[in-house]
């Protein structure tokens, strides 16, 4: 992101010296014509200017802010020599990739890579081992070179802020006040100053804006360079921002309704032949559709390229994707047939939403559950999130009395009726018509107690292979997807996906349920153990085993791609802990609470995650004023009252598209998720509501206000609203940069609102 954002400002200057360059050669030309009707004797003046000078204009205000604003980011950068927040997610990952070894994680590579590549750049060996939030970071670890790159991405937001404001086509000082905001809010600048990509996102977010802009106003001269330029940073930037976090989806969705009117408007622009409007519309959607998909696939491509060997969050993906990767299950199952036989030790696995295993453990079921229903009071069976020696079963014909693997051993069919032998307590898979605990629509899962009471046993299971086709109808470890049904009560064994109270350790509920055709009731073997009895050791038993033992699987790329997206996208939804800084998008934009990022227990220095008060609530204030704004000038407009004119009634609906439409889009979603939230989630709407506080200052200055005397009050206002903001910045700074030991009477001065819970180490605290 930070290459594009350079590009484009290269770009820009580049603008400023070819113009002044061609202006300068139109007069060098003028007056060598002129040369050329004097005389021979005649020579032109020695003052002239030589031929190849270059003239330019520097915005010298734009480039101080500019410049404020790298060192306001780059300020003391190596402190605190700290874990701080989620450096302790991206850190470790960061170091993963050096290693070559798997993680998971909700949000796309692209951010991640880049944190990768810089750690890569300065040497770093992924040693660390990012444990605790807090934890000091080692002499010899970069901590510069890993937290430059986000800094140098969120200080780009403030010239990229500028360059979106004149490029809308508002003032100058409209422009500036933009990148002024940027500069001082205290969210922004802590969000930019440590190992984290949430700068990576907002930066590609502003850059997809600009693009837009500059590709909007080179439609009219198609196939141009400066319209390849920009349609391709177009196409990169669609690419960035849903690369980096999905979040990203929100200001996409703002902008593809802005490509889709202009698209409209070609398609239905009748100067324009039909045939030239489709070849028109299909090199967009080349360029800007499959070329970003294409893109988007690459850096997965390049993520699981890296990422070859078995790492920490395998379990959370399927047996067949860990079998892929180098270590873990592939090295368990190193040596063991792969088809499961009477006599097979296995591991059963739930193939969809959680990762869990089937298990059992001694204690049984309560003789009444909170709801005063009985159960059958026999041996717990629950779905367990962590691989356990209680999830280990046995498989078993019921013709068969021994446990034991047969001579020779005998493969398990589809259809086949089993018993499943519990490895630890050796009691048998049972179901009967006793209500589930937590879904008293499906009937309960035990291994079964013999209490000498009328209550028979019901341990038979019929294997039903759901892919059959591909292993010959054998029941494969690994690779066969199946489903287990209840022999007596024609019941698919059920992963429900609801949490046992405290008397079943908080696992998950398993039962049966009527409803065959569902993805809770899927199931796969994922370890595998054929161990021959002491009764048949020997080579004439080796000489038995099935001749198909389990080889490294060969998963795609596509493959591997496909079920990482739903996996990361369903573990979203899974994250919805409790927090102690956790708020609700209601919450947000009057900054209701904040995040404790790190604490020094010695000193009481702090880093809390705040926003610039003064800023957002201006910015509340100034979409209800846009609104406002909006709804009248519409309505004259449609009355033909001149108010605006054309360019600036489409500047007006570009703004509350882009910007008061991008708050929208990235605010409402979020009210709509049913997962743990933070201030911090609230970053991309606030970026939008930044800009369209001083678009909407220009709108009333230019086209509201028409006397110099209004105009004069209102400018006096805004110096000391921008007074207050710069004084409000610094107050707060001390939170932003973590620098400064604090007391309890410094604390207090700075917690403004209680709900924003700042911390206070007394017995240790700053005096």
């Amino acid at each position: 992101m930070c290459s594009i954002s350079i590009i484009v400002l290269i770009h820009e200057f580049g603008i400023f010296v070819s113009y002044f360059y061609s202006k300068e050669f139109c007069k060098m030309g003028d007056k060598g014509a002129k040369v050329q009707k004097q005389s021979d004797g005649d020579k032109m003046n020695p003052t002239e200017e030589p031929f190849f000078v270059i003239h330019t204009k520097v915005n010298v205000l734009f480039v101080g802010l500019t410049f404020l604003t790298f060192v306001t980011r780059l300020w003391l950068l190596e402190e605190p020599r700290g874990v701080v927040f989620d450096e302790i997610h991206f850190g470790l990952f960061t170091g993963l990739y050096q290693h070559g070894t798997f993680f998971f994680d909700v949000h796309p590579p692209l951010g991640k890579l880049l944190l990768a590549l810089m750690g890569y750049l300065a040497g770093y060996d992924g040693s660390f081992d990012f444990s605790s939030i807090g934890t000091e970071y080692p002499c010899h670890f970069p901590i510069w070179y890993l937290r430059v790159l986000p800094a140098i991405c969120g200080s780009l937001l403030c010239p990229l802020s500028y360059l979106i404001l004149s490029e809308l086509g508002f003032s100058q000082y409209a422009a500036l006040l933009a990148g002024f905001l940027v500069l001082t809010d205290n969210a922004l600048l802590v969000q930019s100053r440590f190992i984290l990509i949430d700068s990576f996102l907002l930066c590609s977010l502003l850059c997809l804006i600009f693009s837009l802009l500059k590709f909007c106003k080179n439609l009219k001269r198609p196939f141009n360079c400066q319209w390849v330029i920009w349609t391709l940073c177009l196409s990169v930037a669609i690419t960035a921002s849903l690369s980096i976090k999905y979040s990203g989806l929100f200001t996409l969705f703002t902008v593809s309704c802005v490509l889709l009117y202009y698209f409209w408007k070609l398609l239905t622009n009748r100067n324009i032949p039909l045939m030239k409007a489709v070849f028109h519309l299909l090199v967009y959607f080349t360029l800007l559709v499959l070329l970003p998909i294409f893109l988007y696939c690459a850096i997965f491509y390049t993520h699981l390229s890296i990422l070859t060997k078995s790492g920490p969050h395998d379990e959370r993906m399927s047996s067949q994707f860990q079998a892929s990767l180098e270590g873990g299950l592939a090295k368990m199952m190193e040596g063991q047939p792969i088809e499961v036989a009477y006599g097979s030790q296995i591991t059963l696995r739930h193939m969809h939403g959680t990762p869990c295993w089937l298990h059992s453990h001694p204690e049984p079921y309560p003789v009444r559950y909170s709801d005063n229903r009985g159960s059958s009071a026999q041996q717990q069976v629950t779905c367990y999130t962590y691989k356990d020696i209680n999830n280990w079963w046995v498989v078993v014909d019921p013709n068969w009395e021994s446990i034991e693997v047969e001579n020779p051993p005998r493969r398990v069919k589809n259809g086949d009726i089993v018993k499943l032998i519990h490895g630890v307590t050796g009691r048998s898979l049972n179901s009967h018509d006793v209500a589930a605990p937590m879904s008293p629509q499906c009937m309960e899962v035990s291994c079964y107690i013999d209490y000498n009471i009328s209550f028979p046993a019901q341990p038979l299971w019929q294997v039903e292979l759901l892919n059959g086709k591909k292993t010959n109808n054998t029941w494969h470890a690994i690779g066969s997807h199946l489903r287990l049904i209840h022999v007596t009560t024609d019941q698919a064994l059920k992963f429900t996906g609801l949490q046992l109270p405290d008397w079943g350790f908080y696992q998950y509920e398993v039962a049966t349920d009527r409803n065959h055709n569902q993805e809770p009731t899927v199931w796969n073997v994922e370890e595998h153990r054929l161990i021959q009895s002491e009764a048949t050791v020997g080579d004439e038993y080796s000489q038995q085993l099935p001749p198909d033992l389990w080889t490294p699987g060969t998963l795609g790329f596509w493959e591997k791609f496909v079920e990482l997206q739903f996996k990361m996208l369903s573990a979203n939804k899974e994250v919805n802990q409790e927090h102690q800084y956790s708020s609700t998008p209601l919450e947000w934009p009057m900054m209701h609470r904040g995040i404790a990022y790190w604490i020094n227990p010695a000193s009481n220095a702090q880093i809390h995650f705040l926003g610039n008060p003064v800023i957002w609530v201006s910015g509340m204030a100034a979409v209800f004023i846009f609104a406002v704004l909006f709804v009248i000038f519409a309505v004259r407009w449609r009355r033909q009252c001149q108010d605006l004119n054309e360019d600036e009634w489409t500047r007006f609906l570009h703004t509350g598209v882009l910007l008061a439409g991008g708050w929208i889009a990235n605010l409402v979603p979020y009210f709509l998720m049913e997962r743990t939230l933070f201030l911090h989630h609230y970053l991309p709407a606030l970026l939008h509501l930044i800009l369209l506080i001083p678009a909407t200052l220009d709108i009333i200055y230019c086209h509201v206000l028409r006397s110099s005397l209004q105009r004069n009050f209102m400018t006096s206002m805004l110096l000391v609203w921008v007074t207050s903001i710069v004084l409000v910045f610094i107050k707060l700074s001390p939170l932003s940069y973590g620098h400064t030991p604090l007391s309890q009477n410094d604390i207090t001065t700075l917690q403004w609102r209680d709900s924003w819970g700042l911390i206070y180490h007394e017995e240790m605290g700053y005096t």
